[in-house]
């Protein structure tokens, strides 16, 4: 009982102030089902999900102003929820991007009540508009909310980290990082260095862990702002936050791997791979013209998320064009044979997360319309 009260009195007060740095909103009683034999995840950019009390940081059309209510809110809200409830496999674990308080995360878990998401997280930078959230049917064995710096500057948006403990099994933990970088908006090369950033604080937290807890599997996931390919796009001129396990890419930033022909010491791997994950197809993912050392990341763009059957696939679309800006990013151990192993993952591009010409059913608040402009990336895991 004191520990609920806790945490009420906690979503209570970060309802009235600006923000938060971070804060379990859970009531955490929910009994986790027992030795699951797979894990479902899903991460989705909801679209500026704004709650119905103005606090002066809201976006002007979801201002009362504007004429954006609770009403409103609560039947978007509703929406989401039905949406979720209607896929056939319902996902164990939801990552959210663009929600503005803890009280969306616990509003949309009592929405999805049958559902059990018994444990919520929820992190944002104080005075800024919007956060990240977490659902999840299993307990957090620890949580955590990084800033991200830019020249002496905080970012908008924190990324959340969290342990999450599926059973008892000595295997059946896993550790997420729930992210939203920096857009593009200024200009794809002017804004690159915000998400090599954050791309810092992910190859730091890596790092860490591969000495303290080297057995423990890690998923990045949520709207990096940034396409698979960023660098064949922008001409192989750039080095991006994500770069590909490409020889040109590899050369680029000085790393290039040629049969053991270009050895490169730890020191110096860790010194230039400061500020970029490398994301490969293979499973393990194991970089190939990147050296022994680096950290690479398996990315499901390459494959599973690819239609063959069309001219191209993305998560969001922009100016006529499919973006592949949402992500789901798996280190080794989901595929070392041991623990929760990675078995596929998707895009949920279908109604009504599409709308009628198969883009995102973007959110209206004038009509009340559509869900988001991000399509959810669905993975699932087993054991």
């Amino acid at each position: 009982m004191e520990k609920n009260i806790q945490v009420l009195l906690c979503a209570a007060l970060l309802v009235l102030v600006t923000g938060c740095a971070g804060c379990d909103v859970s009531g955490g009683e929910d009994k986790a089902p027992e030795n699951p034999a797979s894990l479902a995840i899903m991460t989705w950019n909801i679209q500026a999900l704004f709650d119905g009390i103005d606090n002066g940081t809201e976006y002007d059309e979801y201002r009362e102003s504007a004429g954006w209510t609770q009403d409103k809110y609560k039947g978007r809200l509703n929406n989401i929820a039905a949406a979720i409830e209607g896929l056939e496999h319902k996902p164990d674990i939801i990552a959210l991007q663009e929600i503005e308080s803890p009280m969306v995360v616990l509003d949309l878990s009592a929405a999805l009540s049958k559902q059990g998401y018994g444990w919520t997280y929820f992190t944002n930078i104080p005075g800024m508009a919007l956060g990240v959230g977490l659902l999840s049917r299993f307990p957090f064995a620890q949580t955590k909310s990084h800033s991200v710096y830019i020249d002496g500057e905080i970012a908008p948006r924190p990324m959340l980290e969290a342990k999450i403990i599926t059973s008892d099994a000595a295997d059946s933990s896993l550790l997420i990082f729930v992210c939203h970088w920096k857009s593009k908006l200024g200009g794809d090369d002017a804004t690159e260095s915000a998400r090599r950033a954050s791309a810092r604080i992910i190859i730091r937290r890596l790092r860490e862990l591969a000495e303290t807890e080297p057995e423990l599997p890690v998923v990045i996931m949520g709207d990096l702002n940034e396409n698979h390919d960023d660098f064949y796009r922008r001409g192989g001129k750039v080095i991006s936050a994500l770069m590909p396990d490409d020889p040109r890419a590899a050369e680029f930033t000085g790393l290039y791997e040629n049969d053991g022909k270009n050895p490169q010491t730890a020191a110096a791997i860790v010194k230039t791979q400061k500020d970029f994950l490398v994301l490969v197809r293979s499973k393990p993912p194991v970089a190939r013209y990147f050296p022994s050392g680096i950290i690479a990341l398996y990315s499901p763009w390459f494959a599973e998320l690819r239609n063959e059957n069309e001219d191209s696939s993305g998560s969001y679309y922009y100016k006529n064009n499919w973006e592949t800006i949402d992500h789901f990013l798996l280190s080794s151990r989901f595929f070392d044979g041991t623990g929760w192993e990675f078995e596929s993952a998707r895009i949920l591009n279908f109604p009504p997360f599409t709308g009628a010409k198969g883009s995102p059913a973007a959110y209206n608040p004038r009509t009340g319309s559509g869900l988001s402009d991000h399509l959810p990336l669905f993975l699932l895991l087993r054991k």
